[in-house]
């Protein structure tokens, strides 16, 4: 679940639907914190994963949902270019 959270959380940062700093704002991550995790490089703990899918109205049952991004997507890490 916790990469299919980080796939629609980069998906939206990608799509400019969120930014870093403004889910950062919202939920009482730090934006350093979300940044790495988009990068691949961390993980959220359970409540701020929690946090995110509040702030973001989402459910579990939506990231089972998901349906699969189309081939040829990159979504396995985040560029600082993508911010």
């Amino acid at each position: 679940m916790q990469q299919r959270l980080i796939r629609n959380l980069v998906i939206r940062v990608r799509n400019g639907e969120i930014t870093e700093r403004g889910l950062a704002r919202r939920t009482g991550i730090s934006q350093p914190h979300i940044h790495n995790v988009l990068k691949g490089k961390r993980f959220f703990s359970w409540e701020a994963a929690d946090a995110v899918l509040l702030e973001l109205g989402l459910t579990i049952e939506d990231l089972v949902d998901d349906e699969e991004p189309p081939a040829g997507t990159d979504t396995a890490g985040y560029s600082e270019d993508s911010e």
